[in-house]
């Protein structure tokens, strides 16, 4: 019997078989989806309506892209913030981050409903504590970026409610997912733990738009969610031992599109789960939150 918002079960919808599949997000104007594979260098685009799917190489490894208000999108590679154009599969190099830290690399990444970007990086070899939460706005014709939390080894899911009001992000390796207040302006503040779990590590979140944290679990085999105040809800398994993250969709926002990766399973895992690193999909009650666009103040020719 399912339980909770499904709307039917979970089926794959392409057998791309990605080595680190992440990052989905809708793309509203095109109503389609985009995603990354991280070890793969490479976006992917699937539009549901006619099944078509289309692939660009990445000249680095890509951690998160977002769509922008000119039909580009602002996508964050190994060492900073890129544009990619989709109509040409160009990149252009807008910003580094973190130059000082070349063991580090950009991760998971989302735009609010006020336009800010927030993004984290993290250690790639997994084994130090030095990434960091960003905040992205625009000021004075450029990206403004600025450092709100640090001391991750592996940071992932940067959400927000839909009042705006909180934003939660994990620390994987830890199990933790934390919540913060966010004021005025973007501020964060009142770090606090607001769930960890036991079985898996906590990759990327959604937000629906009733307040339910959507949180792939790596290692998991599942999709947790938790209502508002923490509470676990109705987990949501699937045929994938590495869940990563999930985005809503569609026309109405209740479809749910779920990212998958191979990474780090033996041949005996695979060979069990043959679908790991495909992308997912099926439909909900709760519609997700509309997906924002990054306001870019100014056009660069790509």
């Amino acid at each position: 019997m399912l339980k909770g918002p499904i709307c039917g079960a979970p089926r794959c919808v392409w057998d791309l078989r990605a080595t680190l599949g992440e990052g989905p997000v809708w793309a509203e104007a095109e109503q389609a989806l985009y995603f990354v594979d991280i070890v793969g260098r490479a976006i992917h685009r699937y539009r549901p309506e006619s099944g078509e799917t289309t692939s660009w190489d990445a000249p680095d490894r890509p951690g998160f892209l977002v769509p922008s208000n000119d039909g580009t999108f602002l996508c964050g590679l190994k060492d900073g913030l890129h544009r990619f154009d989709p109509a040409s599969g160009r990149f252009s190099l807008d910003t580094l981050v973190e130059p000082e830290l070349p063991g580090n690399r950009i991760n998971d990444g989302h735009v609010d409903a006020a336009g800010r970007l927030w993004f984290g990086t993290m250690h790639d070899a997994e084994t130090e504590p030095t990434g960091s939460l960003y905040s992205v706005t625009q000021a004075d014709g450029g990206l403004h970026i600025h450092r709100e939390d640090e001391g991750y080894i592996v940071s992932n899911g940067p959400a927000l409610s839909p009042d705006g009001r909180t934003l939660y992000h994990n620390h994987s390796p830890a199990r933790i997912v934390y919540a913060f207040d966010v004021g005025k302006g973007g501020a964060l503040s009142n770090r606090r733990v607001f769930a960890t779990l036991d079985d898996g590590y906590p990759d990327g979140i959604a937000v629906d738009s009733a307040g339910f944290l959507w949180i792939g679990v790596w290692g998991g085999g599942r999709i947790e969610r938790l209502a508002p105040d923490g509470t676990p809800v109705d987990p949501i398994p699937l045929p994938a031992r590495n869940v990563t993250k999930v985005a809503f969709g569609g026309p109405d926002y209740r479809t749910v599109f779920v990212t998958t990766a191979r990474n780090g399973l033996s041949p005996e895992q695979l060979q069990a789960e043959p679908l790991t690193g495909g992308l997912f999909s099926f439909g909900s009650s709760i519609p997700g939150q509309r997906q924002a666009v990054f306001p870019l103040a100014r056009s660069i020719v790509l």
